[in-house]
């Protein structure tokens, strides 16, 4: 099968008013050229390492919480996560425009076009981020209550949750910079960074908890107020580390116009944005019905299931970093016109996502047992509820691995209906679905054997819409009619967890 569209030449699309990319910056990969398996891979691993800190640093903070507040701390930490998800998911859909957008101009070499879809990116998050975090604080109780979070959990659910809407401004940007950066190349940069902030959230979060040497005891709210610290830290530092080694991303001068977007760039970036995003608030709704229905099985239950996510994570992060990098290598190849390599960069972004999701879901099985203890003591009666929601939905990740790389190639080039639309289908009739009718014939089981049919459904549309959809046509370009005036700004010479 072809990955050549009729109305694609083979050459590179360049610009004659884009500037080459600057050579010799920290961390930067030009994705058009090499082996294909050899580059993804070492373009994948930093990322997979920066999911495996983020995961440690969140399993850490878990265990602190499971440890000195006990199971109802534990699952109001859960419900207050998927939330999170939730309002990351509002505006999180533009910054992934963006770097699609980043990835396709580096393709061309045109920095500016980077640099001013960067820049429309980082002024539409920053001020969505700050409405959703300010509305989260007011209303946070009444989120947890649509939840059905467990009385005895609320207290604490709405302690930890208010201060961590604090840190989202923070922590979004954090993000954000982390996506432009890889969209450039750049996998290198987000993983140092990413340790800086583990490191400063696990290391706060034993001391405001409770309340060690200098530090006020806080309990559950210590936890988040952890994140926030190491948010905040962890962004001032990488802003400083981008303009102090002159990364392609900064914006000097007349280019910080870029932060105020433009109207056609704008409507690019939430044209494709917004069905993006709207993946990752359907996926966080289902997840919060879910939530809903786990909960009403009491805080044992709640507490099995959170301990799952916690592993679910860890099995996840190779299908995640496989799909960034099959993303950022995708779109930088389209930008280029190498459409002949396109479809070898699905092929081994397939291969790689079966070996290490596979070998993920085998070492969480043989090792289940002792590492959920270290979240809830090993007489817990939520412990075998939670070997036993391991044991039936784990595998399931095999497939959504699958499905993100198919997936993320289809979006390097701005396909995004069909992935929402996949999406929908299999979380909502297929996953949500089946738990409320099998419910009473299986029961509990209803809810993990959920897991496996909704992501084989998404799978099935996914394999069909990359071999038989239209995909490969038209292309996500930073739009034409602001290039002129963009360049006229430039200096002369001058050059962006719910599971399953």
């Amino acid at each position: 099968m072809s990955d050549l569209p009729s109305n694609v030449e083979t050459s590179a699309h360049a610009n004659p008013n884009s500037q080459t990319r600057p050579g010799g910056k920290p961390g930067q990969r030009d994705l058009t050229t090499g082996h294909i398996g050899r580059t993804l891979l070492a373009f994948a691993l930093p990322t997979l390492g920066s999911n495996i800190l983020q995961s440690l640093n969140g399993s850490i903070n878990a265990i602190w919480v499971g440890r000195y507040l006990g199971e109802g701390a534990l699952a109001a930490t859960s419900n207050a996560n998927i939330i999170m998800f939730l309002t990351f998911g509002a505006v999180f859909g533009f910054g992934m425009a963006a770097t699609i957008l980043v990835g396709q101009s580096f393709g061309r070499h045109d920095i500016d076009g980077a640099r001013r879809a960067f820049g429309s990116a980082v002024g539409l998050v920053l001020c969505g981020a700050i409405v959703i975090a300010a509305l989260g604080w007011v209303f946070a109780p009444e989120i947890l209550q649509l939840l059905a979070t467990p009385g005895d959990a609320m207290p604490l659910a709405l302690a930890y949750l208010r201060v961590i809407f604090l840190g989202l401004p923070a922590s979004m940007m954090m993000v954000l910079l982390m996506m432009g950066l890889r969209g450039t190349g750049d996998s290198m940069t987000p993983l140092w960074f990413m340790l800086l902030s583990a490191i400063l959230d696990s290391g706060f979060n034993p001391l405001l908890i409770a309340g060690i040497g200098p530090f006020p005891q806080m309990g559950i709210a210590g936890s988040a107020m952890a994140t926030l610290i190491a948010s905040h830290v962890s962004l001032l530092g990488l802003v400083l580390y981008i303009y102090r080694r002159d990364l392609p991303l900064r914006l000097r001068g007349p280019e910080l116009r870029y932060l105020i977007p433009e109207r056609a760039l704008t409507g690019t970036i939430v044209r494709k944005g917004l069905p993006m995003g709207a993946q990752m608030l359907v996926m966080s709704t289902a997840g919060l019905a879910m939530v809903g229905l786990v909960n009403r099985l009491g805080v044992d239950t709640a507490a099995a299931y959170a301990v799952s996510q916690q592993l679910w994570t860890y099995i996840q992060m190779p299908a995640l970093a496989i799909g960034a990098a099959v993303s950022s290598m995708a779109a930088q190849n389209i930008g280029a016109g190498r459409w002949d390599r396109v479809g070898d960069i699905t092929k081994y972004g397939l291969l790689f996502n079966i070996a290490l999701t596979g070998a993920m879901v085998g070492v969480v099985i043989l090792f289940d047992r002792p590492v959920m203890t270290l979240f809830i003591g090993g007489d817990s009666p939520a412990l075998p509820i939670a070997r036993h929601i391991q044991l039936i939905a784990s595998w399931n990740f095999i497939l959504f691995g699958m499905t993100m790389v198919l997936f993320s190639t289809v979006r390097a080039n701005g396909a995004v209906i069909a992935p929402l639309i996949a999406l929908i289908v299999a979380l909502y009739p297929v996953r949500i679905g089946f738990a409320l009718l099998a419910k009473p014939w299986l029961g509990a089981d209803a809810l993990w054997w959920s897991f496996p049919l909704g992501s084989a459904a998404t799978l099935a549309i996914a394999i069909g819409y990359y071999r038989y959809g239209n995909w490969r046509k038209g292309a996500l370009v930073v739009p034409e009619d602001c290039e002129e005036g963009a360049h006229a700004m430039t200096e002369p010479g001058g050059r962006l967890q719910p599971t399953g």
